[in-house]
């Protein structure tokens, strides 16, 4: 756990008891903070319980005793509507903060010598995986990387800081929101795509929030940016003329004259004097895919930043295992292969899913983002049927009818148990990908509870197949 300082001897309202919420609480208690803990949902009160924290009524409570208000990054801040404990904190000019923002204040207050560096990632796609890839390069090259944020542990429960830890971290919208006082050493803007605008208000809204992973930043820090969309593009133009850091841009699609580039799966090095050569990444079979090059490029480019050699870095690309989630093989049974998709809530990232494969069975559906599918038609040719679940399975299939053939299935279960049976009476190899384009939260907790109960799904299935060939 990392103690919260700044807080001693002061109470903060926590709002929110979730994964960050709670691990937030015992952070700023440890630190020798008061909390003053609540949430909506009788579960997150339980499981605060549960841990020993105290709870108290913040709608009941006098908020001029509280120093801050630690807000959620699920709770909305501005949009629809601010939630009425961002109201109340405003009405009385309490400060609202996030646990990254207590993570770079506790940094920014350490001794010299115990202040650990930090990698920090965000982009609409691919941030988890490169978020993995880096502290798996980091720790392959025998450094002390420990890998939180949006994955894995919630932040403030990694391991306390000292002067050789590196922090890797996943960082969402919606934790930039609350953040303003972090400086990351590298800091890694892949990509950027329409998504969350209901929680932003509007585009301007969402990419101000990704540009903040780049504040604070000076003489002596990376900035790697992505230059495969027009916003990553401006942005790069924008920062490079202000000549603060270094800049190294990376593509997945073009030669550049400085940066981290792939073309046809080859990556290349031009930060240099030269460019260099540096992977096929077809050999590393964990990352597939145009939008992976772009991932193993940005985690390249962030590990020299850090101080690792070109052959330290190339060597720990080659030996990622690969994302629970993302793109990731469960299980095989005879000829079909189930694939695990379910880090795709937008059609961004189901895009590359789909764009991956000649032909699969596609389980598609959940609480639908704006627009739906509608991005993906021209994919469709690719779909053998798609099998339909959640609160969007009607919507999505009035969008398949006539161009792909589709089931409604309602829920995984069902879904999973249908797509095998058609995939298993081809006499060809099949894919059955879970890449639901939507989000989890109509019928799961979360993108890993959906696929969780894909990988149960299919183990089950696996379990009645005696004497068919199964392999894990």
């Amino acid at each position: 756990m990392i103690p919260v300082t700044g807080f001693e001897g002061r109470t903060v309202a926590v709002f929110g008891l979730g994964r960050t919420g709670l691990t937030a609480a015992r952070a700023l208690i440890a630190g020798g903070a008061t909390v003053a803990a609540w949430d909506d949902n009788p579960k997150g009160r339980e499981a605060a319980l549960e841990e020993g924290l105290p709870l108290f009524d913040l709608k009941a409570a006098d908020w001029s005793g509280f120093a801050a208000l630690l807000l959620s990054p699920g709770v909305p801040l501005t949009h629809p509507t601010p939630h009425w404990t961002v109201d109340y904190a405003r009405a009385a000019g309490v400060e609202i903060v996030g646990d990254v923002e207590l993570f770079a204040r506790t940094i920014n207050a350490a001794p010299l010598h115990r202040r650990p560096r930090v990698a920090a990632i965000t982009g609409t796609n691919g941030k988890s995986t490169t978020t993995a890839l880096l502290g798996h390069i980091l720790r392959s090259a025998g450094r002390d990387a420990r890998i939180g944020g949006n994955i894995g542990v919630g932040l403030l429960g990694l391991p306390d800081m000292h002067g050789g830890a590196i922090y890797v971290l996943e960082l969402s919208s919606f934790q930039l929101d609350l953040t303003s006082s972090l400086k990351a050493d590298a800091a890694i803007l892949l990509n950027i795509t329409p998504d969350h605008l209901d929680r932003h208000g509007d585009m301007d809204g969402y990419v101000a929030a990704k540009r903040r992973i780049l504040l604070n930043q000076g003489k002596g820090d990376t900035a790697v940016i992505g230059v495969d969309d027009s916003w990553c593009q401006r942005i790069c133009t924008e920062i490079t003329a202000a000549n603060r850091r270094t800049i190294l841009p990376i593509s997945a699609g073009k030669a550049m004259g400085r940066g981290v580039y792939a073309l046809s799966g080859v990556l290349y090095d031009a930060t240099g004097d030269r460019t260099v050569e540096i992977a096929d990444l077809g050999g590393a079979r964990s990352l597939p895919g145009k939008h992976n090059w772009q991932n193993a490029a940005a985690a390249y480019a962030a590990a020299l930043a850090l101080g690792l050699s070109p052959e330290e870095a190339s060597n720990g690309l080659m030996t990622f295992p690969g994302l629970a989630h993302r793109m990731e093989t469960v299980q095989r049974i005879g000829r079909v292969r189930f694939v695990n998709d379910s880090k795709a809530t937008n059609t961004d990232a189901a895009r590359q899913a789909l764009s991956s494969y000649a032909r699969v069975y596609w389980i598609a559906g959940g609480r639908a983002k704006a627009g739906g599918i509608e991005d993906l038609v021209d994919l469709f040719s690719r779909v053998q049927q798609a099998y339909l679940i959640g609160e969007a399975q009607d919507a999505f299939a009035r969008t398949l009818d006539g161009k792909a053939p589709y089931r409604l299935c309602g829920d995984m279960d069902t879904a999973v148990a249908a797509a095998f049976a058609d995939a298993a009476a081809s006499e060809d190899e099949s894919i059955i990908l879970l890449s639901p384009a939507t989000a989890s939260f109509d019928q799961f907790a979360d993108f890993e509870a959906r696929g969780e109960a894909f990988r149960k799904a299919v183990l089950s299935l696996g379990e009645g197949q005696a004497g068919r060939e199964i392999r894990a």
